[in-house]
């Protein structure tokens, strides 16, 4: 079924709304010869008079005035459903994160944003990898590999890590020379922190910043992911590098214990995204800040 052009339907319920052509062409910023023109083409295509005018004075037929009550709905819906995917559901908002993160960083901080900022209702999506960057996954993204286009990247962090391991280990460690204390123990590589080249990178490369050589004969134990790494830490099973915005309160008073030697940058930062086009949403602009705030009060109890 042909739709009559929206453009044309838009004109003539501006200018059935405020009573008259030059109001209409001021409010959709056109000339008033072109709401004419739309109003013309629309009358044609539905074969209808829809506006009676006598001199100045304006007034809709019978059949416009039908015409403007139905359409004058249709309208207003559309323009809800346009304004719910660009700026989502009014206090709803969804964050997507890497699960790590989401897990150990923001979840138990979630009591805080719930406190400053009730009227926010947040909903996470974890992911292992990079998201598409899409509304249907989520309405903005914690990730450090932003997209390019049409997207905002707000900066939260440079991405540290330190040598960690529990009080148990550290008891055998503190009075040792560093780092030799170190290749007694077993140590922890994960796979995540540099992807691609050889095994053990992670240590490779923190060898290499400070001036030293890993030992050839030193036990390395593999794993995929941070999260694994960290529980293997709190159990004594050997020393790792963790993200110190990484560990909560919690895994504080769970002995973890960070080895006083130098950090392991790995090049990525972490940034909050969201699209340039929801870029003044009330929901959006207060996570990002309330984000910042947590990142920047982490940065001052360091």
């Amino acid at each position: 079924m042909k739709l009559p052009p929206l453009r044309a339907v838009q004109c003539f319920e501006s200018v059935a709304r405020l009573n008259s052509f030059s109001h209409a062409a001021t409010a959709l910023n056109v000339t008033q010869s072109a709401i004419s023109h739309q109003v013309r083409l629309l009358e044609e295509y539905l074969g209808e008079t829809l506006f009676v005018r006598q001199g100045r004075r304006l007034s809709l037929t019978p059949m416009g005035e039908k015409y403007y009550e139905e359409i004058s709905h249709s309208l207003q819906n559309i323009a809800q459903a346009s304004q719910q995917i660009r700026e989502g559901e009014s206090g709803k908002i969804r964050l997507a994160m890497y699960s790590s993160l989401a897990v150990k960083w923001l979840v138990p901080r979630l009591e805080s944003l719930r406190q400053q900022h009730p009227e926010i209702d947040l909903s996470l999506a974890m992911f292992a990898d990079e998201p598409e960057f899409s509304d249907q996954v989520a309405d903005c993204f914690i990730t450090a590999h932003p997209p390019k286009k049409n997207y905002v990247s707000d900066f939260l962090y440079k991405e540290l890590l330190y040598p960690f391991c529990s009080q148990k280990l550290w008891l055998q460690i503190q009075d040792k020379p560093l780092p030799e204390a170190l290749w007694e123990h077993p140590l922890l590589s994960v796979h995540s922190i540099f992807k691609g080249g050889n095994l053990a990178k992670d240590w490779q490369a923190w060898c290499q910043r400070g001036g030293f050589t890993l030992p050839d004969d030193v036990k390395v134990s593999h794993f995929s992911h941070m999260v694994l790494a960290a529980e293997a830490v709190k159990y004594h099973q050997g020393i790792a590098f963790l993200n110190d915005y990484f560990l909560n309160e919690h895994d504080h008073q769970q002995n973890l214990v960070r080895i006083p030697m130098h950090e392991l940058p790995t090049g990525d930062n972490l940034y909050f995204v969201y699209k340039q086009s929801r870029a003044k949403q009330f929901e959006i602009k207060t996570l990002g800040r309330w984000l910042k705030q947590q990142c920047f009060e982490h940065d001052s109890d360091s």
